[in-house]
């Protein structure tokens, strides 16, 4: 969903560094994978076709923080015709 976030933080030696994969656009998504000792993290549309992919060697890879936009859910909206109507 756009705005889903997944950060990743890499060692880089005597410093860490902090890379960001953002959904950019509605109806896509990030997927992360693990394959072969390499981290992989996408942003994938609808369809399923990649629209771009960071990979990062998977020993490298100090922390991976997903951050899903909070999602409104049916239960937490006010219903219909309430007080405030």
């Amino acid at each position: 969903m756009k705005g889903d976030r997944v950060e990743i933080v890499v060692d880089a030696g005597d410093t860490t560094r902090t890379y960001e994969v953002v959904a950019s656009r509605a109806g896509r998504r990030v997927e992360t994978a693990v394959r072969r000792g390499v981290v992989e993290v996408s942003e994938v549309t609808r369809s399923g076709s990649v629209v771009r992919t960071a990979r990062f060697m998977a020993t490298r890879v100090l922390a991976l923080v997903e951050q899903p936009v909070p999602r409104e859910d049916a239960s937490e909206r006010p219903p219909a015709g309430g007080p405030d109507a």
